[in-house]
């Protein structure tokens, strides 16, 4: 049996980061890998994540089975942050919530969920998109369309041509969209602009999966959320995969969630027990600690506004690093061809400069580490080193 498997083709960004590992000099930059890190290049354990989780071990009586829909305190929680505490979807209870293994599980249920209703298997994704979207969505049998999103060459959304592509969709389509610090361009959409998307998707009766993995890194908590907001509540269905890895720092516990809004409460607790069903034929029960770690911290309001604090202190240096890496490839370009870096939001960013050959010199020669497709993460950028990293690019894509 086992003969008949195929060597796999090894995984590129996995492969930078190894080749970062391995490098032992000094002065290395890893602009790869999609976490956050702070001023001395450590991704911390929040303190408010430290503090919940110490009361957590302290008070927990018991490490038996939450059930396939997880932690209900969690799944709450997670409903207010992403929808708000009032939303006219909560009231009306449309809204079926379950906890996921991170935001990829919440993505590959979805996708099953999609595929379970028989309706379509169209799956439109805008290019270029976080890297994992096609496997994990393709995977359960949806077929992806690509539409332009992005132009990286110019730094330009492509807004009209995505606009046509929605309107030339198959009625009853699905749609991927990034809700904010879009992954891997940092460029988003404005207000005005969803609202545009959410009159296209109302008449042709196309339904939105709304990827929320970054929420509160871009212009703040309820800023990142307001796009995803308006859109379940014009739509009649939304689907929305959430994860925690990143604005509560907990990467390595797998905490995500799945929302959906449904037309009516009784599709809504349909939806929620096939959800359930379906979790309980892939992976049984989702692991409990990370969401119970955060369902502690949500539980107690000093724990909260400590969390809000923290997870503004991770935005505004992004965003400064944004600044300080346009200002300085400014200098040495001589132009201000990367100005958008400075207005994206979230911790990524595309440098179109960065072809392939150029991505391997900055490795070998400057110790500088992106993604292959040139996507840097600017959260892994030490302040002191901008003119450094800035000159280097310079000298692999002049």
């Amino acid at each position: 049996m086992l003969d008949r498997l195929s060597p796999q083709p090894p995984d590129a960004l996995l492969a930078v980061m190894t080749a970062f590992a391995n490098d032992h000099s000094p002065d290395k930059v890893d602009l790869g890998v999609g976490v956050y890190k702070d001023a001395a290049g450590v991704t911390p354990v929040m303190a408010a994540v430290k503090a919940a989780e110490a009361r957590l071990i302290a008070e927990q009586g018991s490490k038996s089975y939450v059930g396939p829909a997880g932690n209900r305190l969690f799944a709450t929680l997670v409903e207010q942050l992403t929808l708000g505490s009032d939303h006219p979807a909560l009231r009306e209870g449309r809204v079926a919530t379950l906890q996921t293994p991170g935001g990829c599980g919440a993505l590959r249920l979805i996708a099953d969920l999609i595929v379970k209703t028989g309706v379509t298997t169209d799956l439109l994704i805008g290019d270029p998109t976080w890297t994992n979207h096609h496997p994990l969505l393709t995977s359960a049998g949806l077929t992806a369309h690509r539409f332009a999103y992005y132009d990286t060459v110019t730094a330009q959304l492509q807004f009209d041509r995505m606009v046509a592509a929605l309107e030339a969709a198959p009625e009853g389509g699905v749609v991927l969209l990034q809700g904010a610090c879009h992954n891997p361009t940092g460029a988003d959409l404005s207000l005005a602009q969803w609202s545009a998307v959410a009159d296209v998707l109302e008449r042709r009766g196309l339904v939105p999966l709304v990827d929320q993995a970054y929420q509160g890194l871009g212009n703040g908590l309820d800023a990142d959320a307001a796009a995803l907001r308006m859109l379940a509540a014009r739509l009649p269905e939304v689907l929305i995969a959430v994860s925690c890895s990143k604005n509560f720092g907990l990467y390595r516990e797998r905490v995500g969630a799945i929302i959906v809004v449904a037309r009516t409460p009784a599709q809504a607790l349909t939806t929620f027990g096939t959800l359930q069903m379906l979790a309980r034929r892939m992976y049984s029960m989702p692991p409990d600690h990370g969401a119970a770690i955060v369902a502690t911290l949500g539980a107690d309001p000093a724990l909260l506004g400590i969390w809000r604090a923290e997870l503004d202190g991770m935005r505004v240096r992004v965003n400064t690093l944004r600044t300080l890496l346009a200002a300085a490839l400014a200098s040495e370009y001589g132009d201000r061809r990367f100005d958008h870096i400075a207005t994206q939001r979230g911790m990524f960013s595309i440098l179109g400069v960065l072809g392939l050959d150029a991505v391997a010199r900055l490795a070998r020669d400057a110790h500088v580490y992106t993604a292959p497709d040139g996507r840097i993460n600017l959260a892994g950028l030490p302040e002191a080193a901008a003119g450094r990293v800035a000159a280097a690019i310079r000298r692999v894509a002049p």
